[in-house]
């Protein structure tokens, strides 16, 4: 998962990325509005999630969500705000907020509004999962095949989860980054290949097919 944070406070923005990072999320962080609302215009595909403050240089977080929605962007975005008035709020949620939190804030309440986020049925996809013998369980952070745990890095782990949310589709090594790496990281880096040989290597005890390679394009779990 991928997370975009703008904030101009550096401490706080910096903090939030660490934190966010070792949760194993992919993080990217900007500082000023305009900048933002271009990034997020061009890129919002590659976010699962954005956390935006509302007090922002340049354009401010509310117009930037106004506008993100006009454009028919449907990322989710939770608000930073230090304002905790009534009115503002019904006026955050009004401008296409997902969500907001009142600083201060404990980052556990932060990551805890983070999963309620992205586990919306938006396309009905459960917390847990199965594929033939192997379960995944998002929020537990656990895999399991034949009943035995499968003691996974957090990419691979991701990696997987990514896959079997997708099954049986071809994904290539493009969308795999952007979803799952931040926003510098090199696209010709073979990356993405040497956590997929990993994977395949700890999933093929029953399975060595389960994960195919699509020539030319990428990889496909298959059911």
């Amino acid at each position: 998962m991928r997370i975009l944070i703008v904030e101009d406070e550096a401490k706080l923005a910096h903090s939030l990325a660490k934190g966010l990072t070792q949760k194993g999320y992919a993080v990217d962080t900007l500082a000023e509005g305009n900048k933002a609302f271009t990034r997020i215009s061009l890129y919002h595909k590659d976010y699962d999630l954005i956390i935006l403050d509302l007090m922002l240089p340049g354009m401010d977080g509310a117009t930037i969500c106004k506008r993100v929605r006009e454009l028919d962007i449907t990322t989710p975005i939770i608000i930073l705000t230090a304002r905790d008035e009534v009115d503002n709020k019904v006026d955050l949620l009004l401008s296409g907020a997902d969500d907001y939190i009142v600083k201060p804030f404990s980052f556990d309440e932060l990551t805890a509004r983070i999963q309620a986020l992205l586990r919306r049925p938006a396309e009905q996809v459960p917390a847990k999962m199965r594929i033939r013998d192997i379960e995944l369980d998002a929020t537990e952070h656990t895999v399991y095949q034949d009943g035995k745990p499968i003691p996974l890095t957090l990419k691979e782990f991701m990696l997987l989860e990514y896959f079997m949310r997708h099954p049986n589709q071809a994904i290539n090594r493009e969308e795999l980054l952007s979803h799952l790496w931040d926003f510098n990281y090199a696209a010709f880096s073979n990356v993405v290949d040497v956590h997929v040989k990993n994977l395949r290597r700890k999933l093929s005890r029953a399975h060595a097919d389960i994960l195919e390679t699509v020539r030319g394009v990428g990889y496909r779990l298959k059911e």
